[in-house]
Formats: C-alpha cells, sequence, structure tokens
C-alpha cells in the first residue's frame, strides 16, 4: 500500500469556504422554517440500522440549510421537500459514520485543528480570520466544523475503500502523455497557448437523478423522465441551484448542486465530452452514467488568470503534465510496520500493540521479520518494504517522520489515517525526477479522473447493505 497524500482532501471544504466568501452581507438572513405538523416534532424520521435520527435533528438541520441557501440566493424548495432533502443527506452521513466507526476510523481533535490550519492556508488566511470570514456568512463555527469532520471522514473512507481498488496500468500513462503531446502541438498549429502552459477551469454544478443498479426497465424509463421534467423546468429559465436543492439526488444538492472548479481535463471523461462546448451559464443534455442520469450547468468557464483560484475547487487537479526541467529530488528508501485501528481494536490497543514491537526491535529482533509477521499493510510479505519513495507521496504525518530520521535509524510509533506504523529508513538518494514527474502527474490525473465515479458507486454500494426505514417519506406519502 503507498500511503498516498490525497489531493481530495478538505475538497468538500475548501469548495465551501469558496462558496461562503462569494455570499454578500445582504444575503446573510434566516429562514423560518414552515409550521410543522405537531404530531412529527418529537417523532422518528428514520431508522438507519439500529440508529435512530429523529424529526428534531431533521428540523434543526433543515433551519441551518435553509439559512445557507438564502443567504447563497437559492430558492428554497418548500418545507416537506427541505426536509426529506435534509434527512437524506443526514441518511448519507449516518450510514459513512457508522462504517468508518466500523473501521476503526477516529477524527482526533488534532486531526481536526491541522485540517482548519490547511484549509485557511490554502485560502491565504489565518486561522481566527477564516473563523471571522465564515461567522460572517451567518454558519456557526460549529456547524462548519461539523462539516469539515464530516469531509475528513469521507475522504478517509474513500483511501481505506476506494483508493486501492484503481489501477493505472503503465500503458494508460503513455497512451495519455501521448495525447497531451498531440494535442499540445495541435494547439501550436492554431496559435493557441497549450493546455499545459494555460489550463482552462470549469466550475460545474449538477442535477442528478439516481437510478439503482440492475434497475427494470419501467423504473430506468420512470427516472428518465423525472430527469427529462427537470431538464424542461431548467430549459424554461427555473434556476438550476434551486432545483437542484428540491430535487437533485446528489451529495451535493443542498449546495445548489455546485460540483466545485477543475481544470476541463480533470473531470471525468464523460462530463467532459458533454460540457466541452458549452459556455458559462450553459446547461448540458441528459447525461446517463452507471449512477443515473445528470444534467450538468457551466458555472464558470475561463482560464487560471480569470480570478479563480483552482485550489478553492472540490476534487483539484493539476491538469496536463508540464514541461519540466531537470529534476534533482531526494528519495528515501524505507519500511514501515502498520497496525490497523478496527471495530476490535481501538486507538489505544493500537498503540500499545506497536509500542509492543517497537520494544522488540530495540532489543535486536529484525524490523523485516516482525513486519512480515505483524504489520496489517499490503508490503508485510516483503518485510514492509515501501521502495524508494518521493516527496508528496506519503500522507504528512508519516513523511515528516520518515524525514526526520537518519538511514538506519527506527522511529517512534507514529499515527496517521491509516493506523499507528514504525517508520525505517534503509537509504537517500538524490535523482533527477524529470521522467518521473511527468509520468507520476499523468498517473495522478487519470486517478482523480475515476476516482469520484468510483466513491460514487461505493457510497451507492454501501448504502444498498444497511437497512434503511425513512419514516418520514412514507408518512409524506401517506398524506398526499
Amino acid at each position: 500500500m503507498r500511503l498516498r497524500c490525497s489531493k481530495f482532501v478538505l475538497s468538500g471544504s475548501l469548495a465551501l469556504v469558496s462558496t461562503l466568501f462569494a455570499v454578500t452581507a445582504g444575503a446573510q438572513q434566516t429562514a423560518q422554517p414552515a409550521e410543522r405538523s405537531a404530531r412529527f416534532v418529537d417523532g422518528i424520521a428514520a431508522i438507519v440500522d439500529s440508529q435512530v435520527i429523529t424529526l428534531r435533528q431533521v428540523d434543526s438541520e433543515a433551519a441551518v440549510i435553509a439559512k445557507q441557501l438564502q443567504a447563497q440566493n437559492i430558492p428554497l424548495p418548500d418545507q416537506e421537500t427541505l426536509r426529506l432533502q435534509v434527512l437524506n443527506r443526514l441518511i448519507d452521513q449516518t450510514i459513512q459514520e457508522q462504517e468508518g466507526k466500523r473501521l476503526g476510523i477516529v477524527i482526533t481533535p488534532e486531526f481536526l485543528e491541522n485540517a482548519v490550519k490547511m484549509v485557511a492556508e490554502r485560502n491565504k488566511l489565518t486561522p481566527e480570520k477564516l473563523r471571522q470570514e465564515i461567522t460572517k456568512t451567518g454558519m456557526t463555527w460549529d456547524e462548519y466544523l461539523k462539516t469539515l469532520r464530516h469531509d475528513l471522514l469521507l475522504d478517509q473512507l474513500r483511501q481505506r475503500m476506494v483508493d486501492e481498488r484503481i489501477y493505472i496500468s503503465d500503458a494508460e500513462v503513455d497512451a495519455y502523455l501521448k495525447s497531451q503531446g498531440v494535442q499540445a502541438r495541435s494547439n501550436t498549429a492554431v496559435s493557441q497557448p497549450s493546455a499545459a502552459a494555460s489550463p482552462i477551469y470549469i466550475e460545474l454544478a449538477q442535477i442528478l437523478v439516481r437510478v439503482p443498479e440492475g434497475a427494470d426497465s419501467n423504473t430506468e424509463r420512470n427516472q428518465r423522465l423525472k430527469a427529462e421534467a427537470l431538464l424542461a423546468r431548467v430549459k424554461a429559465g427555473e434556476d438550476f441551484a434551486g432545483v437542484a436543492a428540491a430535487a437533485s439526488e446528489g451529495p451535493e444538492a443542498l449546495t445548489g448542486g455546485v460540483l466545485g472548479i477543475r481544470p476541463l481535463t480533470g473531470w471525468p471523461d464523460l462530463f467532459i465530452e458533454n460540457i466541452k462546448d458549452l459556455s458559462s451559464g450553459q446547461v448540458s443534455g441528459l447525461v446517463r452514467s452507471g449512477q443515473g442520469y445528470h444534467i450538468l450547468k457551466v458555472t464558470h468557464h475561463g482560464g487560471q488568470d480569470n480570478n479563480v483560484d483552482p485550489s478553492l475547487g472540490h476534487g483539484q487537479t493539476s491538469g496536463a503534465p508540464a514541461e519540466q526541467g531537470p529534476m534533482m529530488v531526494t528519495q528515501t528508501k524505507a519500511r514501515h510496520i502498520l497496525i490497523k485501528l478496527s471495530q476490535v481494536r481501538d486507538d489505544e490497543q493500537a498503540k500499545e500493540r506497536i509500542e509492543q514491537l517497537k520494544q522488540r526491535i530495540n532489543q535486536g529482533e529484525s524490523f523485516e521479520v516482525l513486519a512480515r509477521s505483524n504489520s496489517e499493510d499490503s508490503t508485510a510479505p516483503q518485510g514492509g518494504d515501501l521502495g524508494w519513495l518521493t516527496p508528496g507521496e506519503t500522507v504528512p504525518a508519516f513523511e515528516q517522520a520518515m524525514d526526520s530520521l537518519q538511514p538506519g535509524q527506527v522511529s517512534e510509533p507514529v499515527r496517521s489515517q491509516f493506523g499507528w506504523h514504525l517508520i525505517r529508513v534503509d537509504d537517500r538518494r538524490t535523482k533527477n525526477m524529470e521522467n518521473e514527474y511527468r509520468r507520476m502527474q499523468a498517473r495522478q490525473h487519470l486517478f482523480e479522473q475515476r476516482v469520484e465515479p468510483a466513491l460514487d458507486d461505493w457510497l451507492s454500494q454501501l448504502r444498498g447493505s444497511v437497512y434503511i426505514d425513512n419514516r418520514l417519506e412514507k408518512a409524506l406519502s401517506s398524506e398526499q
């Protein structure tokens, strides 16, 4: 397992910050929830496995969301629709939190604090200034931290359950680099800057109508008709963000369907094909994917220097690999032993286990032998050998500890989102990484194109495996 330093970490919160900063002070008014039926106030909205979501939770969250939608000038759905949208989001969050607990994923206060610092730095702010800017929008700091904490959990779930399922072959990297070379020559021939020199950044929003996996022809037809009706409403001039908030089944529905901003080539191929000829404000036709029917809107279309900060987008990517000169990089050859957290092993138990292994190494036992018999990483059969590591290839906590070691030294226990590690540095070298860096950029670009569809598929499968009793939806349906 490569301890990939995810470029998607904090992406949702970064996109949230950029959206919040665009809100004008005059729009910061609290929406008043509609009168609700007294029999719903303290009832059960849904049961997810054995966990209850109350209607009080739904209404409390709906009030917060209504406030945020109004601050962003997004038309509010009717109260019943808003409650259902909020409940579906709470169901998804509950499922993800349950899965995180099962896997032993813990978002510690220190981890959350570091994430706040990272978001602040990316927005060229101090943490205190970030807090001030967030609260100006009408969102409380506690609400923001709750959102950020869940973003971190989802990112770690993705790293654990999705990333290693995505395989990028050398042949695919070769083909991608070749295609970029052909595109660059073509651009030069028509006197346009190459994609590598000046990537075109696209911001997208979507309305998603899901089609369950293995759906019969009746369900497929009904969902397509629903998507066509939503597309007709948008084409007729209805506010896209308002329709998304009321009817989209995507996780970003309650932020107006905003997916974020990235280079054109950073979007999935299916999206690129359907948006490449669209200008700002234009909307695609229906786009069928494995998830269902998408309606895509280009909310921004422009170059990197058009007052767009790509670092604020969801799922940042570097775009096409740029031309590089010699790149002399110090690489580290390292091994590690990993003890993971799990449903039956909490943080303290994992730490105690790694400390015991550290004592055995100090007493003369072989690092390689202990890694083979104890490490819970895919490198265990190779004695924990991670090979030659390039800066940025591992998560920050791991890299920081590794960089502090001299060849032959073994670290103290190191905590990362994967669990507890012991690290041994075997050697270091300086190498010209020009070609490897270009290939790494290409591989990362291809990975980023595939990871979000793969995450969506995994989350859909996860939701399908959980018992859900949506009582609010049933109650509202029976009243109609």
